[in-house]
């Protein structure tokens, strides 16, 4: 039986999402959108990226930062919470980081609602709670948040436990303030311990904490300008 291709055309393979896959973000997002609905991957860099299982730790921690920055969104007008959404940063990028706070389109945010349930455009915060994927958070993560126009990026780190905090948009790394402060730049009042992550009572501590950032001047003149 002879072949059917010419003696110069060759078989290209199909393309898979696949973990280390080398694809751009229109390819990546065409094969997600057809997977099953249990299953996740990143597009980071242009290479596909596919999650550890998720720990007890990596759990409990996820919560209890989203109580925390929930209660920093129920006292500030014109933001967002975001849990496990879907963001294209750009032609190599389409992250689903852990947590997101944004400033609204309307209030002037630089990420927009495309419209078919997925964000573009880079959040002003992003939130990754890292553990098995620590490296890669702290390392191309950071780098392409940085690229994609994240102003700050957010890393609890789970071993050893601490809290770090980039101001992306300056290249730098916030420092503790008072012993222990580290305070957000793009959202005035929102104060957070650096080390006492993942202690007994933190979440008392932690609300505590955010209540004085709430109370000061610099979120209320923040809230005035959002209304």
């Amino acid at each position: 039986m002879t072949s059917k291709r010419g003696p110069h055309q060759t078989k290209v393979a199909p393309i898979e999402l696949k973990s280390g896959a080398r694809l751009d973000q229109e390819q990546f997002h065409r094969l997600y959108e057809r997977m099953p609905a249990d299953y996740r991957a990143e597009l980071i860099g242009g290479v596909v990226h596919e999650p550890s299982p998720v720990s007890y730790s990596h759990g409990k921690t996820h919560v209890l930062m989203t109580k925390i920055l929930g209660a920093y969104e129920d006292e500030t007008p014109g933001i967002e919470l975001l849990d496990n959404t879907t963001v294209i940063l750009g032609d190599k990028d389409e992250v689903q980081p852990d947590l997101l706070l944004r400033v609204q389109p309307q209030f002037g945010g630089l990420s927009g609602d495309r419209g078919d349930g997925y964000i573009s455009g880079p959040p002003e915060l992003v939130i990754e709670i890292a553990l098995t994927s620590r490296s890669i958070d702290l390392g191309t993560k950071r780098k392409r948040y940085a690229k994609g126009g994240v102003a700050e990026y957010l890393v609890v780190c789970l071993q050893p436990a601490q809290i770090r905090w980039f101001d992306l948009a300056n290249d730098t790394e916030f420092a503790a303030k008072d012993g222990d402060v580290i305070k957000s730049r793009i959202f005035p009042g929102l104060w957070l311990s650096a080390t006492s992550i993942l202690q007994e009572g933190y979440y008392r501590s932690a609300i505590k904490l955010l209540k004085q950032g709430l109370k000061s001047d610099e979120h209320a003149n923040f809230v005035a300008r959002m209304k």
